[in-house]
């Protein structure tokens, strides 16, 4: 949509830094990122929804509104975001916050879809997203995250103190600029043998 690219240019505009990129993500990228999704998988977390792209190909994975949870810091997105999806939980605060927030179920959620531009942003923040995020996901629960860049954007050092493991799922090539797909789950606990 024409508004869509719109209301990306101008919060890019104000903030290129938190908004990372300066139109929706294309169909290539959704379809790849909400690949592994299923009805079962709900709840879902997503962060950094911006217009709405991902959101809306969770919904033709068949994920119930009333499951999703859309974190946006842009007032505007968060705004657009409420009038589009009035089923859903809109949250409009940074996602470096999200352990504060409250689920039904403590570990309910099944998937935490991130349009974050996490390559602009801080170790200290990665690292309360990350944290955040998977105090939310049930055991088996992934959190899957999109790149502009040649390489996962969750360095080494900070997937090891979370107890993480990257693994790459692909790569959108038909995606404005093309794009790779993480899937971040936690790392397998050693078996003790007695």
């Amino acid at each position: 949509m024409q508004s869509d690219i719109l209301t990306f240019l101008r919060s890019w505009a104000a903030e290129p830094l938190r908004v990372g990129a300066i139109a929706p993500s294309g169909n290539a990228l959704a379809d790849l990122i909400t690949r592994d999704i299923v009805p079962e998988t709900g709840p879902v977390i997503e962060l950094g929804p911006g217009t709405g792209v991902f959101t809306a190909k969770l919904l033709d994975r068949g994920i119930a509104e009333a499951d999703l949870t859309l974190v946006e810091f842009g007032s505007d997105f968060a705004r657009l975001l409420q009038l589009r999806f009035p089923d859903a939980r809109v949250l409009w605060m940074d996602a470096a916050r999200l352990r504060t927030v409250a689920f039904a179920a403590q570990q309910s959620v099944g998937a935490v879809v991130s349009g974050l531009p996490l390559l602009s942003f801080s170790p200290r923040k990665v690292i309360a997203i990350l944290d955040g995020a998977f105090r939310q996901l049930r055991p088996g629960g992934a959190f899957y995250q999109f790149t502009y860049g040649p390489r996962c954007p969750v360095p080494r050092p900070i997937l090891d103190r979370l107890g993480l493991r990257a693994t790459l799922m692909g790569r959108a090539l038909l995606n404005a600029p093309p794009a790779a797909v993480y899937r971040i789950t936690r790392r397998a606990s050693p078996l003790i043998l007695k």
